[in-house]
């Protein structure tokens, strides 16, 4: 009998993720005085999260350009709604409708006015308007944190309660907002921090009619000191094997997602050193375990290293699982 691969969550398996090698670009002010003419590479990491009826948290990763990005342009149904400076990577848009659905894509500027292509796009839906709801929601209380190794920190905090229904969690460090999450999740995986630091975060509750409860409790708590490469956000109990099926021989793999205070959708697969392919969940992505199976080829007694990285819910790659080693037959 045929043996299939077990992966029958996944619905989509995309190609392998080209790496693009930006090289040496002549630009205005060089030896022979032409100008930069490479756009930067499309932002990634894009994330939408609905902060109340009529607001919408869109937050991206870095992008890369030869000469340095210096803006990023934020569009909603293709149309340019925000400017921000190449420094910040999120941004709050205002003046949506209630109950309605928009796309978003992000874009990269350079200081030449290069312009790079659009992130992918993400749709969010808004809540349904609330009529003439002044009651802000209760207080997150009993906010917990934790340093995930060096560069990142998990937070957890109680469920707001609210007269109609809390819309969205507030996350801020010190006195700056750096990310938002959905009304039904009480915990979030923090990344992009700096080793050796310490931190003091607050959490606050917000409603579709943009009520904001009062600042949870401070919590504060210090990253790592050494470079662990992002360990606290990688997968655990990683393993990989192989099986022969029809005359080819697939790579099976097993892991523990890593806890981030959401469902983590998005895993890439590097193989013998290189990206191989980015693999998706639909539906529900699991999370206590996680199965997957791809072609590998017909060959037998061939060595293959792989391992795998999580894509976190705020857009960033977690870290990567330890090498595996397999051998096809």
């Amino acid at each position: 009998m045929r043996r299939t691969p077990r992966s029958s969550l996944p619905v989509a398996l995309l190609t392998a993720l080209a790496v693009t090698a930006v090289g040496g670009c002549d630009w205005g002010g060089g030896g022979d005085g032409r100008q930069d003419t490479t756009p930067p590479a499309a932002p990634r990491g894009l994330t939408v999260e609905a902060g109340s009826a009529t607001t919408a948290h869109v937050m991206w990763n870095q992008a890369t350009d030869d000469t340095g990005v210096t803006g990023y342009e934020v569009y909603r149904d293709a149309k340019r709604v925000r400017t921000v400076p190449g420094a910040k990577h999120m941004v709050d848009i205002v003046g949506l409708r209630p109950a309605t659905t928009y796309a978003f894509t992000v874009r990269a500027r350079d200081a030449e006015g290069n312009v790079s292509a659009d992130s992918k796009k993400l749709t969010v839906t808004t809540p349904k308007a609330v009529a003439a709801d002044r009651e802000a929601p209760s207080r997150p209380a009993d906010l917990r944190g934790r340093a995930e190794g060096s560069r990142s920190a998990m937070l957890t905090w109680g469920k707001s309660t609210d007269d109609r229904r809390v819309a969205s969690y507030e996350i801020y460090q010190g006195g700056s907002k750096i990310h938002s999450v959905g009304g039904g999740q009480t915990a979030t995986l923090v990344t992009g921090l700096r080793p050796g630091t310490a931190y003091t975060f607050t959490v606050k509750a917000r409603d579709a009619a943009d009520n904001f409860s009062p600042a949870s409790r401070k919590v504060r708590l210090t990253t790592g000191a050494g470079e662990d490469a992002g360990r606290g956000t990688a997968p655990t109990g990683f393993r990989a094997t192989t099986h022969r099926a029809d005359g080819a021989y697939y790579i099976d793999l097993s892991w523990v997602p890593p806890r981030t205070g959401g469902a983590v959708a998005e895993y890439q697969i590097q193989l013998d050193g290189r990206t191989a392919t980015s693999l998706v969940f639909g539906g529900t992505a699991p999370r206590d375990k996680a199965e997957h199976s791809f072609y590998i080829g017909k060959k037998s007694g061939e060595r293959h290293r792989v391992r795998i990285r999580p894509k976190l819910p705020d857009g960033t790659w977690g870290g990567y699982s330890p090498t595996r080693e397999v051998t096809t037959g």
